[in-house]
C-alpha cells in the first residue's frame, strides 16, 4: 500500500475527473468508489485510482474548496508529440497558465489549467525515462514564499523511509520575490515523489483542503506521531484532516480505512460515520466502540 497518498477535493466532479485523467496514463486505472453518507454537504463520493502507477484519491465533497496553481501534476513526457496530446486534453475547458512553448528548463513545456481546476505541468525531459512519470507539486506562494525548504527539511526529519534529490536556489542574477529560496526541490517521502519550489513572484494564491496528503498509518500510535508533529492550526482539525505550519492540509488515517467506513450492516455504517463526523484526531477504539453499538461507547 502507498503510504503517501495525494488527494483532491472536487465540488461534484470526481468520478468524471478521475476517468478522464485515467484514460490519458498508460498504467492506469480506476479502483473503485464509496460513497460516504450525511455528511455536511450531503453524500460525498470516494474515488480511489491509479495514474501511471501512482495512487491518488479524489473527493466530491461540495463547493467549500477549490484548487488553484499552489499545487500541480508534473507530468514527463518522451517526446514532443505526447506533450501536444495531453495539452490538447487537458487544455479543453480551461486555461493556459504558460503557453505550449519552448522554455529554458524544457525544449516543450505547458502548464495549464483543466476543466475541473487542476493544474498540470507537461514537460518534455530528456531524463523522461529516469524521473517519475507523475509528480505532485507544492508551489509555496502568498503568505507561504520563503518555507519550501522549510518544508523540505521537515518532511525529511519526519518521515522514516525519505531522501532529497535535486535542489536548485534563486540566484541573485535571477529576478525573484525577496522571500523566494528553492527555485526547484525533489523530495521522496516513503516513496511517493514531491517537487516544491518558492514562487519567484510570490504569487497571490496558496494552500487550501482542495488538496491534501493522506498517510496511511498501520496503528493508533503511528496516527498519533504524525498527528503530532504535523498539525499547526488547531481550528482546522476535523476528520482526521489538520494543517501543517505551511498550510498544507493532511489526512491521518488507518490504512485500513476503507474496511473501517464502509464495512458492515447499514446500521453499523451510520454509527461509526457519526463518531467519525464529530473526531478531530481519529481515535480506532472510539470507532470500533461505534460499531459495537452506541451503550459499549458510553461505558468506554
Amino acid at each position: 500500500m502507498q503510504k503517501i497518498v495525494p488527494h483532491f477535493w472536487f465540488d461534484k466532479e470526481a468520478l468524471e475527473a478521475a476517468q478522464l485523467y485515467v484514460s490519458l496514463f498508460e498504467n492506469s486505472k480506476m479502483n473503485g468508489t464509496q460513497i460516504l453518507p450525511d455528511t455536511p454537504s450531503g453524500d460525498a463520493m470516494i474515488v480511489d485510482f491509479d495514474l501511471a502507477g501512482m495512487n491518488f484519491n479524489a473527493l466530491s465533497g461540495g463547493p467549500f474548496f477549490t484548487l488553484n496553481p499552489s499545487i500541480s501534476l508534473m507530468v514527463a513526457c518522451k517526446d514532443k508529440e505526447e506533450v501536444d496530446r495531453l495539452h490538447q486534453v487537458l487544455r479543453e475547458g480551461g486555461q493556459d497558465l504558460m503557453p505550449l512553448d519552448v522554455y529554458p528548463f524544457s525544449p516543450w513545456y505547458a502548464w495549464i489549467e483543466d476543466r475541473y481546476g487542476l493544474t498540470w505541468q507537461l514537460m518534455l525531459t530528456e531524463e523522461y525515462e529516469s524521473v517519475p512519470r507523475i509528480r505532485p507539486v507544492l508551489l509555496f506562494a502568498g503568505d507561504a514564499v520563503g518555507h519550501a525548504e522549510d518544508f523540505m527539511s521537515h518532511m525529511l526529519s519526519l518521515f522514516p523511509q525519505s531522501e532529497k534529490g535535486e535542489v536548485a536556489y534563486y540566484t541573485p542574477e535571477q529576478p525573484h520575490h525577496e522571500k523566494a529560496r528553492i527555485s526547484y526541490g525533489e523530495i521522496i517521502l516513503e516513496g511517493t515523489p514531491l517537487v516544491v519550489m518558492d514562487h519567484g513572484e510570490g504569487g497571490d494564491f496558496t494552500f487550501n483542503e482542495a488538496f491534501s496528503l493522506i498517510v496511511n498509518c498501520k496503528d493508533q500510535k503511528e496516527i498519533d506521531y504524525y498527528w503530532d508533529r504535523l498539525s499547526y492550526v488547531p481550528e482546522s482539525e476535523q476528520c482526521g484532516w489538520l494543517k501543517d505550519q505551511q498550510g498544507i492540509s493532511w489526512q491521518i488515517v488507518p490504512e485500513d480505512m476503507n474496511r473501517i467506513l464502509f464495512e458492515g450492516t447499514e446500521e453499523q455504517i451510520r454509527r461509526i460515520t457519526e463518531a467519525f463526523l464529530t473526531m478531530k484526531k481519529l481515535d480506532l477504539i472510539e470507532l470500533d466502540l461505534a460499531r459495537i453499538g452506541e451503550e459499549s461507547v458510553k461505558k468506554h
